[in-house]
């Protein structure tokens, strides 16, 4: 009889998360900070001396998701800081070699999403309202990248993110950090919005 490949990992923090079957008791911020710290965005296709990092467009998603919905409940806030955590262990794909992979993608960060939501105090699954708002900040933020530092023009850009309001934008820039850098950034925000919950 064969046997069943290894579906899961070790983490820094010594716990072993089974990628297909996720516990919320296997997760933790340590964790997911470092891995997304050092997950390059637009597979590192991006000017600057360091990649542009999973953490670091969590960081930005949040900031932009505040200002579209100023009076959203912290849980929300910290709904929108984790949207990419799953990210931490499956990486970031960019969107073309997620329609080659096919829906299993989505259906494994699906789950590592619902037991990191449950892990944090969440519901496991974020209600659409909620999820379009943050799906709109998330669309910001990719066309301020793209623009910035992934070498799109504007009308490429708006081409594929939306027309974004620039009004959201305003003082906001895309930092380029080393990943201790980020990752302690990511850690101290995820820490203030659960001492607010």
């Amino acid at each position: 009889m064969a046997t069943p490949p290894r579906a899961w990992q070790r983490m820094l923090s010594g716990r072993r998360l089974d990628l297909l079957d996720p516990t919320p008791v296997d997760i933790e911020i340590e964790d997911i900070a470092h891995g997304l710290a050092f997950v390059a965005r637009w597979n590192g296709q991006t000017r600057g001396d360091f990649a542009y990092s999973v953490a670091e467009h969590s960081l930005l998603v949040e900031a932009l998701f505040l200002r579209i919905a100023p009076k959203a409940p912290v849980r929300w806030q910290l709904a929108a800081l984790l949207h990419d955590a799953p990210e931490y262990v499956i990486g970031d794909m960019i969107s073309p070699v997620k329609t080659a992979v096919g829906p299993g993608y989505g259906q494994l960060d699906a789950r590592l999403a619902a037991a990191i939501h449950i892990r944090f105090g969440l519901p496991a699954t974020i209600p659409a309202t909620v999820k379009r708002q943050i799906k709109r900040a998330d669309r910001i933020s990719a066309w301020m990248e793209a623009t910035r530092i992934a070498g799109f023009s504007e009308v490429e850009a708006t081409r594929f993110f939306g027309r974004p309001d620039r009004t959201l934008m305003e003082g906001l820039d895309i930092r380029l950090r080393p990943p201790v850098e980020v990752r302690a950034a990511f850690t101290d925000r995820h820490s203030a919005l659960m001492s607010r919950l």
